[in-house]
């Protein structure tokens, strides 16, 4: 019984013992004053921390649904992406999220990618298929890392996001697919862009496909030169320095250290 219940209760039976204030400070002193009901507890998760210095290094997936004709009626797009180079390793738009077409994308990106074991770590949120018991054993199998983002977190899973965002925000960006052919058509249209014309900041204005496939640095070069004749020509045109081309990034980070320098955690 609480303090008043106990309080009226005996005061019906022709009895004082002490104020209902002092029964609360008794109570308090001896612990006793606090919520007794069964609460929910989460359990606290680490903060992910992944670096990848070199593609194929550390991989981010997630899936998100693409509206269809009808009210209601989703495509949902799977996407892996290379973390470091930015380049959509495996993609694939199905009629629902399964766990299984999951554990199949995943399976294929990496043989396609000749992935070795622990070689690569691979990042998702906990959506009901990144955690599914299917795809951890199938990691397990190829020797590969999984790690998860922290419950409600977004900027956990940040490279993800911002690709899912470069397509939607593109012009011809569909409000709705007219069937899951028209909308694998667009993906084909798309990640071919996004591939071979998109120049990412993230990655000093690169295309992904370059930085995936080792041709970085040439493309770098071969600006650093066309700056330098730009700059010998006109040197008059260039106040303070020579211009040089944006560096390549040597460290890409899911949350980077809190006490780290200048590392790349750029995303768009």
């Amino acid at each position: 019984m609480s303090p008043p219940q106990v309080y009226t209760a005996l005061l019906d039976e022709g009895a004082y013992v002490a104020s209902v204030s002092t029964m609360y400070r008794l109570l308090r002193e001896q612990g006793e004053v606090r919520e007794r009901r069964n609460q929910l507890t989460h359990p606290v998760y680490a903060r992910p921390e992944l670096m990848a210095t070199r593609p194929n290094e550390l991989w981010s997936w997630d899936i998100t649904k693409l509206r269809g004709a009808l009210k209601g009626i989703y495509y949902h797009l799977y996407v892996i992406l290379d973390v470091f180079s930015r380049y959509v390793v495996g993609w694939t738009i199905q009629n629902c999220e399964s766990q299984e077409i999951a554990k199949e994308l995943i399976a294929q990106t990496c043989d396609k990618q000749q992935i070795e074991p622990g070689q690569l770590t691979v990042h998702a949120d906990r959506g009901a298929s990144m955690t599914s018991k299917t795809v951890a054993d199938l990691m397990a199998d190829l020797g590969v890392i999984k790690s998860h983002s922290r419950p409600h977190v977004s900027n956990d899973n940040p490279f993800s996001e911002a690709q899912f965002k470069t397509m939607k925000y593109r012009p011809d960006y569909p409000h709705r697919f007219g069937s899951i052919e028209e909308a694998r058509s667009f993906g084909d249209a798309f990640f071919d862009w996004y591939h071979t014309e998109h120049y990412h900041s993230g990655i000093a204005m690169l295309r992904p496909e370059d930085m995936h496939y080792g041709r970085a640095n040439k493309m770098i070069e071969a600006r650093a030169a066309v700056l330098a004749a730009a700059h010998d020509a006109h040197p008059e045109r260039f106040v303070r320095k020579q211009p040089v081309p944006k560096p390549l990034p040597t460290a890409v980070w899911i949350n980077p250290p809190l006490l780290s320098g200048n590392v790349n955690n750029g995303t768009n």
